[in-house]
């Protein structure tokens, strides 16, 4: 029984020194190795987020919805959500135009 667990010990001394070894030698441990492998990988992957928009585009995209369902409630929401932007005198005047 004792003659399995000395070569087990000695096999786990070698190992040992050859880490300590391959460190010094400026090698990295196996775990480091392997995470840099994963990270560079990561660089071709597309982002996970979509690019912001251009809020400028977003209003002019609502104002044009407002603008086909040509309701007042539309305009009104619109004007209350975008009320300094340029088009909001737009929505005002048409919102003037329709009937109550």
């Amino acid at each position: 029984m004792k003659r399995r667990t000395l070569p087990a010990g000695l096999l786990g001394a070698l190992i040992a020194l050859v880490a300590l070894f391959h460190q010094r030698l400026g090698g990295l441990p196996v775990m480091v190795e392997k995470a840099k492998a994963e990270d560079s990988s990561k660089a071709g992957r597309a982002p996970s987020m979509p690019m912001a928009r251009d809020p400028a585009v977003a209003v002019k995209e609502e104002y044009e919805a407002a603008r086909r369902k040509g309701t007042r409630q539309a305009l009104e929401l619109f004007i209350a959500r975008h009320g300094d932007d340029p088009l909001a005198a737009k929505a005002r005047a048409e919102l003037k135009r329709l009937p109550r």
